[in-house]
């Protein structure tokens, strides 16, 4: 399979776009029923024709075809064959045309399983979909062609950064742009009920199952990338505040956001414009981390530091797609009318505040994000954005937020009793409060932090636990009935029960590493044991090893209780030869309460070498958190009813032409 086959591949798969975004949209206006089914043609040819073109792209890699110019900077021969293929993904151009494939494949979904969709909105909603396609294909072949070829070729490769050649990142960045590409089909639904001019029950529905699934993506995105920088770089932390890690943590603020409003608007028929501007913000803010990881404006570990002139093209679509979109939600949203009436105490109340808790929480991160970048480029120096600040404002915001989280569910609709919700979760609330109670006896610094953090990950977890208690009636009636509830109990229940006790088990996790964590930073001696977190830490030597492409200097750390040896780590420091670059990898134990961390670095000279150990307690709770609140979304997202139970809309309503 040649470049010149994908490059072919690619300039069809544009024309297919072009056709895609035009003619569909053109019959949805004329009520051309032939045009409009030209569109879920299109979105599968297009599907087909990028998928070739990644194809083509994997095969050089994997052969190591240096005629091309991308492969020759980003691989080796003698790279192991994971990350040849890895490294098709792990540069700007091969990255891009893999956010194009995953575009393409979600709007492949969409022509195939939208049978039951009225003829215009389908139209419109691939329509839609057929321009994002088709700005990126431009982008992709006018400024960031993979491609392109080398003559003559060189012998061997650059090489692949060595922070990208680890599985952690090999398989984040995809599961990062199922989650970003996810929420461009929830904004393609959104603009096309903007020109439709109608937003009900029936489209909530359809739009549930794709946020869903995004939102799903995008956290174990983030959470995988979370953990890669924790174990890859040494630093002993599971979060930095990167404007990187920023970029994918605000769509999903607005993602979270989104789901809930999705449910009003469902259930309530309320809340319309405000899910449409969510809708139209979450891929905007997708696009906004594209702009940020690719135009140079960012000094990051994460970042592709590319050209200006590339910056500007996303910049340019970024503003055609938010400006575009939020133009047009300024002129039609206020025709959609205001929906279901409700009290403010109320389910719907609740998610009211669930969503206005979040997009400030997602204001907040923008605001840190971005304030720096645009006080420097106004020539107003350099400042810094960290920890500090967002300790100061998100924490103080995210904990009413998650106290609130668990009483949601057990308000009425329409109109709640804010008192009984409560006293169904006084147990549970007993129990919260004794184990922050208990915290502030034992935490070492930020005591009342520490207690608000432990109390609010046992009130998510047991409240979770109780909801599910009252579905089933347990203990209300025999074991039996309470089983076969159960197992009848609606997936999306079971879902969101399972989601909500994963974010407790991430707080709890969060709580103990930032309130217990222990440091020792230290010139290590062979046979010199250091005294670690109740530990003695013996280094009993560093030896040299070649791996298949780098040489790596392997410390050996015996830990020792009371003299009986507990565990033995192995931290390495390694030398990539190509690109002459050293990486970090750390060795770590992890047990179900804790880490032991350790990481190597340099040689002094005199025989010692500086070691990192650090002890991390609840550290693994973390990421099972997160890895449960995604399983809880993908079993929600198996509930037949949001996969294929949509409500048709009557005929009379579906058949009323755009205003």
């Amino acid at each position: 399979m040649s470049p010149e086959l994908g490059h072919y591949a690619l300039v069809l798969a544009l024309c297919v776009a072009a056709a895609q975004g035009t003619l569909p949209l053109l019959g949805a206006r004329r009520g051309d029923a032939g045009m409009m089914e030209l569109g879920r043609t299109a979105a599968l040819a297009q599907c087909a024709l990028v998928a070739l073109a990644f194809a083509a792209l994997v095969q050089a890699y994997v052969v190591s075809d240096f005629s091309v110019a991308n492969v020759a900077r980003n691989s080796h021969t003698a790279k192991p064959l994971l990350y040849k293929i890895t490294g098709t993904w792990g540069n700007h151009e091969g990255s891009m045309l893999l956010w194009a494939l995953i575009l393409a494949l979600f709007g492949a979904g969409v022509a195939a399983f939208s049978g039951n969709l009225p003829a215009t909105l389908r139209a419109r909603v691939l329509g839609i979909q057929g321009l994002i396609g088709l700005g990126f294909l431009a982008f992709i072949l006018f400024t960031s062609n993979p491609f392109e070829r080398l003559d003559p070729p060189p012998i061997d490769g650059d090489d692949l950064n060595p922070l990208l050649q680890d599985p952690g990142l090999a398989f984040h960045p995809p599961l990062l742009y199922l989650g970003y590409v996810g929420f461009s089909v929830t904004f393609s639904f959104a603009i096309a009920a903007l020109i439709e001019g109608r937003v009900d029950a029936a489209w909530a529905r359809w739009v549930r199952p794709w946020t869903l699934a995004s939102w799903c993506f995008l956290t174990l995105g983030i959470a995988l990338g979370s953990w890669w920088a924790y174990y890859e770089l040494g630093w002993g932390g599971f979060w930095f505040w990167d404007p990187v890690e920023n970029a994918s943590f605000m769509p999903w603020l607005l993602g979270t956001a989104l789901l809930h409003s999705a449910v009003v608007t469902e259930k309530r028929d309320a809340l319309k414009s405000w899910t449409l501007l969510l809708a139209i913000l979450a891929f905007s803010l997708s696009l906004l981390g594209t702009f940020l990881v690719r135009s140079g404006v960012l000094t990051s570990v994460h970042a592709f530091a590319q050209d200006p002139a590339r910056g500007m093209f996303i910049l340019a679509f970024l503003i055609v797609v938010t400006g575009g979109g939020l133009t047009l939600y300024a002129w039609r949203a206020p025709r959609l009318g205001s929906g279901g009436l409700f009290a403010p105490l109320s389910r719907e109340g609740g998610l009211v505040f669930n969503n206005l808790l979040l997009a400030t929480l997602t204001l907040t991160v923008f605001l840190g994000t971005l304030y720096p970048l645009a006080l420097d480029s106004l020539g107003g120096g350099r400042v810094s954005v960290g920890p500090p600040f967002y300790a100061a404002t998100f924490i103080p915001l995210a904990l009413p937020l998650l106290a609130a989280v668990p009483v949601g569910p057990f308000l009425a609709w329409k109109r709640g009793d804010l008192g009984l919700a409560l006293k169904q979760l006084r147990a549970v609330g007993a129990l919260a409060l004794l184990a922050g109670i208990a915290t502030l006896f034992i935490a070492e610094r930020s005591v009342v932090l520490a207690a608000c953090g432990i109390a609010v990950a046992v009130w998510l977890i047991l409240g979770a636990l109780r909801e599910l208690a009252r579905r089933i009636q347990l203990f209300a009636v025999p074991p039996g009935d309470s089983l076969r509830r159960l197992v009848g109990l609606p997936r999306a229940a079971m879902g969101m029960t399972i989601a909500h006790a994963g974010l407790g088990l991430t707080v709890l996790g969060i709580t103990g590493v930032s309130v217990w964590q222990t440091e020792t930073i230290v010139a290590m001696k062979p046979d010199t044991p250091v005294a670690h977190a109740g530990y003695a830490v013996t280094l009993e030597g560093v030896q040299t090893l070649r791996g298949p492409n780098y040489i790596v200097e392997r410390g050996r750390l015996v830990y020792r209780r009371d003299g009986a040896v507990v565990t033995t780590l192995e931290p390495e420091r390694r030398l990539y030869t190509v690109q002459r670059r050293a990486t970090t990898e750390a060795a770590i134990r992890t047990t179900v309460f804790a880490d032991l961390y350790a990481t190597l670095g340099e040689s002094d000279g005199q025989g010692g070498w500086t070691v990192r150990l650090y002890h991390n307690p609840l550290a693994p709770w973390i990421w099972l958190g997160a890895s449960i609140a995604a399983l809880g979304g993908f079993v929600s997202l198996s509930d037949r009813r949001l996969r294929i139970g949509a409500p048709r809309r009557t005929r009379t309503a579906a058949a009323q032409p755009a205003e």
